[in-house]
Order: C-alpha cells, then sequence, then structure tokens
C-alpha cells in the first residue's frame, strides 16, 4: 500500500521530489515555513524555473495527491515518512551551515512527540559525513523524547538531481542510495522506492548512514575535478600550435576508464552544488585532520577561470574600455534561471571593471540578474537586441538557441565583431574565415587575430 510521504523544505529537490511522488499517485504533505513559497506552490506555479515541473505540480495538486502547508504537525502527523530537503548552505569560511537542518529536525521532533506510530525520517539534504546520527538524531530524540531504532527511523538518501533534469532525473535516477540507522529504517525506505518505480527500480545500495553522506561528496567532488581537469588542459592547449581541447577531450574520452562525460572545456562551474559541497568537504576535512589537496586544486581552477574568458576578449579587442560587450547567457547553465555562483557574474563584474559597456540577454535568468547586476548592465529583451551595435559578443552560457547562430548573423548585427566562445559551441572552421573568433581551449587565438 502507498504510503503517504512529507517534505520539510520546498526548494529544487524538496519540489521536484515531492511532485515526482504525487504524479505517480503517492499521497505527498509538502511543509515550508516561506509564504511567498507557499502560496505561489498551493497556486500551481514553481517559484523556479525547471523543465517540466509547473506541469505535473498542477497535475498533483488537481488531483489531491499534493498539498503544500506551513504547518510541521500537518506534514508530519499525517505522513508515514518524513524527507528533508531544507539548503545547507556555506559559511563565510566554507564550512556547512546545518542551520536550517538543525531547525526541520527540532520541528520534526517536536511533531513526533504527538504522535504514538513508528515514523522515519529521511535525510536527503546534503550534509558532511557524521551529520545525520550527530546531529539529526540527536536533535530529533531530544526534542520529542523518543528513542531512534524503537520509536523512529532514519535514513540518509542523498539525491542526485541536476538542475534543468531534475523532474527526469527524479523519475529515472542511475541508482538510490539509502544509509540506513537500521535494518527496519532501510526496508522500509526501499519499500517506498520500490512501489514509486515498479519494475524499473534502479540498483540499490544499502549501507551506513556516514557512507551514504560520503557517496555524495565524492560524487559531486569527482565530476568538478574532472571539469576543472579538462579546463586546465583547455589553457594549455590555448598557448600551443594547432592544439584544441576538443580534440584532446574526444580522444581521452573514448578510454572506457575515463569517457566522454564532464570533460567539456569552459568558462567553470558554476552553481548552487558543487562550489558549496567541495568547500565543505574540504573544511571538514581539516577539521578531522586529513587534508584533500585535489579538493584545493579543482576549487582553485575553477575560480579562475571565468576571468580567462575575460583575458580571450582583451587580448582580441586590445583594450575593453569604452566598448561594447555582448554577454549571451547568464545562468549557470541551460533550462534553469538560477544564478547562483553562476560563471556569469564573475565574467560580468570584470568586463566592468575594465570598463566595458555590458549588455546581457538570457531566456530565463533576466529578472534573477537584475537583482545582482541592477543598472550597471543593459537588459536584452532577446539576441538581436543583445548583439546590435556591439564589438565583442561572449558565449556564457549553452542554450541550444545559442547553438543555431550562424556567423552571418553576428556580421550582420555586430560592429567589426569578435565572438568569445567560452562554452565551445560553435565550429571553429565555421566562424574563423567570416569573423574575429577566439575559443576556450583552441591555439593560436592571439597571433591569428592580431593578424586578421
Amino acid at each position: 500500500m502507498v504510503e503517504v510521504i512529507s517534505f520539510f523544505g520546498l526548494g529544487y529537490v524538496g519540489l521536484t521530489t515531492a511532485a515526482c511522488f504525487a504524479s505517480r499517485g503517492f499521497r505527498v504533505i509538502g511543509f515550508d515555513n516561506d509564504y511567498n513559497k507557499f502560496k505561489a506552490i498551493s497556486s500551481g506555479v514553481a517559484p523556479f524555473f525547471e523543465p517540466g515541473l509547473d506541469e505535473i505540480l498542477k497535475i498533483s495538486l488537481e488531483k489531491g495527491n499534493l498539498k503544500v502547508t506551513m504547518d510541521p504537525n500537518t506534514a508530519v502527523l499525517n505522513s508515514k515518512v518524513t524527507f528533508i530537503t531544507v539548503a545547507t548552505p556555506s559559511k563565510e569560511d566554507g564550512s556547512i551551515d546545518l542551520s536550517y537542518i538543525k531547525e526541520a529536525s527540532k520541528m520534526i521532533g517536536n511533531s513526533l512527540k504527538l504522535k504514538d506510530e513508528w515514523h522515519l525520517v529521511a535525510v536527503k539534504s546534503t550534509v558532511v559525513p557524521t551529520t545525520s546520527e550527530a546531529v539529526v538524531k540527536k536533535i530529533v530524540e531530544e526534542t520529542s523524547g523518543k528513542k531512534c531504532g524503537r520509536d523512529f527511523g532514519l535514513c540518509v538518501n542523498p539525491e542526485f538531481l541536476r538542475e534543468g533534469n531534475a523532474v527526469e532525473d527524479t523519475l529515472n535516477p542511475d541508482r538510490i542510495i539509502i544509509g540506513e540507522f537500521d535494518e527496519k529504517s532501510g526496508d522500509f525506505l526501499e519499500r517506498i522506492y520500490r512501489e514509486f518505480y515498479g519494475q524499473k527500480i534502479p540498483p540499490i545500495i544499502r549501507t551506513t548512514p556516514v557512507n551514504a553522506e560520503l557517496i555524495k561528496y565524492a560524487n559531486n567532488a569527482f565530476l568538478a575535478t574532472k571539469v576543472s581537469f579538462i579546463n586546465m588542459i583547455a589553457n594549455l592547449c590555448q598557448k600551443l600550435p594547432g592544439a584544441d581541447v576538443e580534440v584532446v577531450a574526444r580522444g581521452i574520452g573514448l578510454d572506457k576508464r575515463i569517457g566522454p562525460l564532464f570533460l567539456k572545456a569552459g568558462a567553470g562551474w558554476g552553481g548552487s552544488c558543487w562550489s558549496k559541497d567541495l568547500k565543505a568537504l574540504l573544511s571538514f576535512g581539516l577539521k578531522i585532520g586529513v587534508e584533500l589537496p585535489l579538493i584545493e586544486a579543482t576549487l582553485k581552477i575553477n575560480d579562475s577561470q571565468p576571468y580567462k574568458v575575460v583575458e580571450l576578449a582583451k587580448m582580441a579587442l586590445g583594450s575593453l574600455r569604452g566598448k561594447r560587450v555582448s554577454i549571451l547567457g547568464l545562468a549557470f547553465k541551460p533550462n534553469t534561471d538560477d544564478m547562483r555562483n553562476a560563471v556569469s557574474i564573475k565574467i560580468v563584474e570584470k568586463l566592468l571593471s575594465e570598463g566595458a559597456k555590458v549588455t546581457v540577454y538570457d531566456p530565463k535568468a533576466i529578472e534573477n540578474a537584475k537583482s545582482i547586476f541592477f543598472e550597471r548592465v543593459e537588459y536584452a529583451k532577446n539576441i538581436e537586441d543583445c548583439l546590435r551595435n556591439s564589438e565583442c559578443a561572449v558565449i556564457v552560457t549553452e542554450w541550444d538557441e545559442f547553438k543555431k547562430l550562424k556567423p552571418e548573423y553576428f556580421v550582420k548585427l555586430m560592429r567589426d565583431p569578435v565572438i568569445v566562445d567560452a562554452r565551445r559551441i560553435f565550429c571553429p572552421m565555421e566562424f574563423q574565415d567570416k569573423v574575429k573568433f577566439v575559443a576556450i581551449g583552441l591555439s593560436n587565438n592571439f597571433e591569428r587575430i592580431q593578424k586578421t
């Protein structure tokens, strides 16, 4: 029988997962204490852009499978399992901020005090190793007066959702990780997932809570390291005659021990997860006396990569002062409006500091950008408005609509156009004979421009 499940925190992870469970017939209660978020979700509108989410959200609300509340007791007392999906941001020193985790644990504990039945608490938020047992379990026990393993269960169930693909990743994940405090907790959570996925159940790994917590961090750290590695090679390629990081990436990606994924050189990675998680892991390691030099290098390479883009523009134009520069793409990745830690922020800020006049365009992130750049840049309504009369166009986010652009389009709208392909979405051979073209990881950029 399908159980009623609840979610504490209706951000990217919580709302997407809740809506997906509801879309498959589960009865779901979503809790969040943010009134604006509660109001938007109740009306069937997600408070952020995620492809496919609005559709399943509306359907789930209309069918009555999903209900949202601002009362924690309503969520806990009327469900059998509560997923903690609150944010775990970084403190100023890079260490993890567990304030939302602690707050959620207290509320769940206070609600469980009023409940006689066994209840499962599943931590889906990203937390450093030992947090679930040392913090969540301890707080829930203290506030509820109940014993974990007897009166309530505890699991760590990390998420691996990609913004822009979160619905697809929820419905078709690579694996399910269950870090169980006891066998009863693990059995219960596995049964819920088996009901949710049916015959299409992905591989399930059942392990200890600390292993589950570490799997999430190791997963993100490895992917981030892979991207920073290929960006390091890209910077090397730019100094070597005839080198192209795209070719190098294809060559090493065919090695089955390496694989082709996450070998796309560019302006660096952004978003709310990788930087936060790597800094938290680094801080946690230092706390227990373990140095993580590879994590340090990964962060260092990524922090400097956006400025490589500005260097390309500066070398191509000679000087940025007074030059009109168009930025195509602001979100940290396509198919989202999220600008948290987006590389576009560093690129635009550096361009402004160099005296450039900047015009920006993004299909979804313009409104979020306005709260970052305010009146310091011009906001275009479309690609044409962004490019008109500019002298340099920088591709920062690889939206599909940008990939379709031809060199003639830039020539028609721009003044003596310089194209900086920071995401390698264009074919150099197609562009180089028609415009001044430079790209991350492509050799002879500067020499070719100086001869043009």
